[in-house]
């Protein structure tokens, strides 16, 4: 009934920055006495409708995932035929092929840009390098990094704000039911690809792997409404898209694609989007997702084999990470699994602290961001000069290294890519430092995971590379540019793997390449939580099912351990950003609250009657936020019965039909029910679907204000109740899992005198953080259950 957004609890917007710091730092049981009853309420429920949505504060309210079951939409579904129900579901099926289709072409392109613009950049290096002109090379590779962060910045800062980031958990949200402005437009696509060209081929520690998942989201999102919103497509099949619920689908199967688009993993992807992003599955939904992710799968594949024959430039086989060890005999004993435990347990810790320090880091950047677009700027193109100074300068600090002439690749290389790079060494010898930091990511990725090379990398430059690699972690990701979390940690991860891998030494039967593998599984399961999605990915990018047992081990350690410290890193920035995201598991002292207790706690619910007087409904419109109101009959006559004088509750009405009923002049100069023929013949079902109209855009005249207006053809008659006496853990399930916007309480007791509603619930109401602020003293009881 309110409007649906979430209590703002986080310092994240100017106005309520130091506000809520105070409220953070200020204990609400401080002056509180253990005597006094749980349930004392201290203050109103209420919320702020603001949120953090990629780098800008926006407002936000909830999604209808609910069917709205009123007479126009029972009408249209009884109307139809067979062949436009089959038309429905061959549309459906039709934009999953789209979607995988042009996702798989968007990153296509995206690989070509960021490895040839990549990789001339370093070739140009090389020239530098041989000359011995070293401070030139070091002012050209920091100078077209800077002008390639400064393009993406500047794209994000001026022109789409809701494309810096991963993009991730605002999907994640949107998925749970809030909805995100702006997040999925046309403006945001174009910089979303854009921009991940710019900042990953100016190599900084960020990865375009979250964006490729909020560009496929982007991509399902436009291609059901028909197009951006200034030129959308009025064709009437859409018509059967336009609704939040079959939105969700799509998008769900444009988050999968994109996850296989950067990892050419379609099982993962599919995974990732069922274990990470999506509240609400089924297995229809679970067959699209997976059709989508397999045209991906096959346009990826088609272009590298055009590529492998030299017509893509500089990309051959790089720009997707893909680490196969086929070939790789995989044996390991009963002693192993000890080294296999440990990398759990560091993997679990480091993401775990790794979750804590970016915390606080993005906090800081939000302070600075603050200031103004100039500063998002400066703050960007900061981290991009440190970034590449440290990339060229530190591998001068390695010793060279003499080439073995067993190793299966050329040795040295001055070329793009490749496992030895020659860069300030003699021939003969190469820097196994320049191997690791002057190259993209995602060959990185590829030459620390490398199979068969025991004694390719020295134990200080892998310290180096981990140690590097930490600190740009931490402090790229939150920049105003698009960036993605998957390929820093997998970075970091691979670096302290292969560093145990050292250590241990011949205590060890395992490759040292396949301890980066199960580093980097490690440290994404202990900072993401993610365990069954990101062991199918791993699966998929090695190519060896070998793995399947130690790389099961290590994530399920590595969760268990970072679950015991913080939330996973996603929860962490949808906290962080303010928007309310409700989680499948209620807290325990939940179920020690009642729903009625929460309703007592706001204020009172505004009803309207089924035919209301129109000068009522402008009034309501105009003095309340609520998006939905019930609508109450009183003095109705029971069907099958004598009984009179009965109160009915009709159903809910959403604020969005009000508004279309008023601009339509749904007007009756009389008291009175109308008929079917009148409703149909004034709407139509997919009118109702849009929202942007507001009450202020609506002019109703004097002599409308004194007629009436028939609510009931456009009132949602079956809307989820609960009875007053249900627990909030109870309701908040329901909620959640159902996708729901409203929940009406109804009371326990009926007669004369009691209200047909006690009050509605929202998604702000459910909130944990909401509630602690109005009953302070389940807090207490709330540490009580921690310490038992």
């Amino acid at each position: 009934m309110e409007d649906d957004s979430n209590h703002f609890s986080k310092p994240e917007t100017p106005n309520t920055m130091k506000a809520e710091a105070e409220a953070e730092e200020r204990d609400p049981e401080s002056n509180s006495s253990l005597s006094e009853p749980l349930l004392k309420r201290n203050r109103t429920l209420s919320s702020n409708p603001l949120a953090l949505v990629g780098a800008t504060v926006s407002h936000i309210e909830s999604l209808d995932y609910e069917i709205n079951e009123n007479d126009l939409f029972k009408h249209d579904w009884r109307s139809r035929s067979k062949v436009q129900v089959l038309q429905y579901i061959f549309l459906k099926w039709t934009l999953a092929f789209l979607v995988g289709l042009l996702t798989g072409l968007i990153a296509t392109l995206i690989n070509l840009a960021i490895e040839n613009i990549a990789g001339y950049k370093f070739l140009a290096i090389v020239g530098f390098i041989k000359e011995e002109r070293y401070l030139s090379g070091l002012v050209f590779f920091t100078g077209v990094n800077f002008v390639l962060t400064l393009v993406a910045a500047v794209l994000c800062v001026c022109f789409a704000p809701t494309a810096a980031g991963p993009g991730i958990p605002e999907i994640k949200a949107y998925l749970n039911g809030v909805d995100t402005p702006d997040m999925f437009g046309a403006t945001t696509l174009v910089v979303k690809i854009v921009g991940s060209i710019g900042a990953v081929s100016a190599g900084l520690d960020l990865g375009k792997e979250g964006p490729l998942v909020h560009i496929g989201s982007c991509i399902a999102s436009l291609l059901g409404q028909g197009g951006p919103d200034n030129y959308r497509l009025k064709w009437r099949w859409l018509r059967y898209f336009n609704n939040d619920r079959d939105r969700r689908d799509i998008i769900t199967a444009g988050c999968s694609s994109g996850v296989c688009a950067a990892f050419r993993s379609p099982v993962g992807g599919v995974l990732f989007a069922l274990e990470e992003v999506a509240t609400w599955w089924r297995s229809a939904l679970l067959w699209r997702t997976f059709f989508s992710t397999a045209v991906v799968v096959v346009v990826l594949r088609a272009f590298i084999q055009i590529c492998n024959s030299g017509n893509c430039g500089l990309f051959g086989t790089g720009g997707l990470i893909i680490f196969d060890v086929s070939d790789v005999k995989v044996s390991y004993h009963a002693m192993d699994i000890i080294p296999v435990i440990i990398i759990g347990i560091i993997g679990g810790l480091l993401g775990s602290l790794y979750n804590h320090l970016l915390h606080k880091i993005l906090r800081l950047y939000n302070l600075i961001n603050q200031k103004g677009k100039l500063h998002k700027l400066l703050l960007a193109l900061s981290v991009s000069l440190f970034t590449s100074v440290c990339q060229y300068c530190l591998p001068f600090l390695a010793q060279c290294k003499a080439c073995d002439p067993s190793f299966p690749e050329v040795c040295p290389t001055n070329d793009r890519s490749g496992n030895f790079k020659q860069f300030n060494c003699p021939d003969g010898y190469y820097n196994d430092l320049a191997t690791l930091l002057l190259t993209t990511n995602d060959d990185a990725v590829r030459n620390i995971f490398s199979s068969n090379t025991p004694s390719e990398f020295q134990y200080t430059s892998i310290l180096i590379f981990f140690t590097l690699y930490c600190i740009l972690g931490l402090f790229t990701f939150g920049i105003a540019v698009p960036s993605g979390l998957f390929l820093p940690i997998i970075l970091m991860g691979s670096g302290y793997g292969r560093l145990l891998s050292m250590l241990l030494g011949s205590y060890t039967n395992l490759d040292q390449g396949l301890y980066a593998v199960l580093g980097a599984a490690s440290l994404m399961a202990g900072s993401m939580r993610m365990t069954v999605s990101v062991c199918v990915i791993f699966l998929e990018l090695t190519n060896n099912l070998l793995l399947l047992p130690m790389t099961m081990i290590v994530l399920l350690i590595a969760k268990t351990v970072g679950d015991s410290f913080n939330p996973s890193i996603y929860e962490i920035i949808l906290e962080l950003k303010g928007l309310p995201f409700l989680d499948a598991n209620p807290e325990p002292w939940m179920r020690n609250l009642t729903v009625g207790e929460l309703a007592n706690a706001k204020s009172p619910a505004v009803t309207l009657s089924g035919v209301e007087k129109v000068s009522r409904i402008v009034d309501v419109l105009k003095n309340n936020t609520h998006n939905a109101f019930p609508i109450v009959d009183q003095d109705v006559l029971v069907p099958g019965t004598v009984v009179t004088g009965a109160t009915e509750l009709h159903g809910l009405i959403l604020r969005a039909h009000l508004v279309q009923a008023l601009k339509k002049k749904w007007f009756l100069a009389e008291k009175r029910r109308t008929e079917d023929w009148e409703v149909q013949e004034k709407f139509n079902w997919v009118e109702l679907s849009e929202r942007e109209l507001k009450i202020e855009q609506v002019a109703v005249t004097h002599d409308e204000m004194e007629m009436y207006m028939d609510l009931h053809p456009l009132t949602n008659t079956t809307p989820y109740t609960v009875v007053e006496s249900m627990s909030v853990a109870k309701a908040m399930v329901l909620f959640r899992q159902v996708g729901l916007r409203h929940m009406l309480i109804v009371p326990k007791y009926q007669g004369a005198g009691v209200p047909a509603v006690v009050g509605i619930l929202t998604r702000q109401d459910l909130r944990a953080y909401n509630i602690l602020t109005v009953f302070p003293h389940l807090a207490t009881h709330k540490e009580q259950q921690k310490h038992k």
